[in-house]
Formats: structure tokens, C-alpha cells, sequence
């Protein structure tokens, strides 16, 4: 259940429940995790990343990358956008919306 503009309930507890019961079989919550675990350092320093890069910056995330350090970070940045909806699962809240910001932002390289 998707409802705009509301990222904290856009997804029931059943599909929570899903989600975290696919973790716990398969054993791969620590590794998931580990990002959150080595990201205590200067997470958001901007570094060269020379390849091809695309940013959507979704609202309520946990960084919202100004465009300005996008640019900073990824020489070859080909695409930067604010959608309005979703936040840090915005694959999972916003499925369509994300989709269409993967189409878009990749749209040149076809």
C-alpha cells in the first residue's frame, strides 16, 4: 500500500515482516548491514568517480546529496533529480517513481 507524500506508512508491517524474515533465512542481515557499520568515518566526503553516475535525491533520506557535491564527487555525472516522493527505501515505496528515475538516468547511455 502506497500512500503520497506519507514515507513513513508505505509499506505494511506484513511486507516489513517480509522483508526482514528474508534477511534472518538466508543469513545476510550482517553483510546487509556492514555499510552502516564502515560509514562511521567521513561518509558524505566527496571522492573522483570517474564512471558514468546518476543521482535521484528522494526527501527523507538519509542524505539529500546537493548538487553541488554531486558534481564534486562523479566527474561524469549524466543525471540529477529531486523527485518529490519517497525516502530511503524508494525502490520499495515508490516502486513506479523509481523505475522511471533509472529509465531517465540512464536514458543516454542506450
Amino acid at each position: 500500500m502506497r500512500r503520497d507524500g506519507d514515507t513513513s506508512s508505505a509499506v505494511t508491517r506484513d511486507d516489513i515482516l517480509d522483508n526482514i524474515t528474508l534477511y534472518w533465512l538466508t543469513g545476510t542481515a550482517a553483510s546487509a548491514a556492514r555499510i552502516y557499520w564502515e560509514s562511521k568515518g567521513p561518509l558524505f566526503k566527496a571522492i573522483d568517480v570517474a564512471a558514468p553516475a546518476a543521482i535521484s535525491v528522494f526527501p527523507n533520506e538519509i542524505y539529500e546529496a546537493p548538487r553541488s557535491w554531486a558534481e564534486r564527487a562523479y566527474h561524469n555525472l549524466i543525471y540529477y533529480n529531486r523527485p518529490e516522493k519517497g525516502g530511503h527505501f524508494a525502490a520499495w515505496e515508490q516502486p513506479e517513481l523509481f523505475a522511471d528515475e533509472l529509465q531517465a538516468a540512464f536514458k543516454s547511455l542506450r
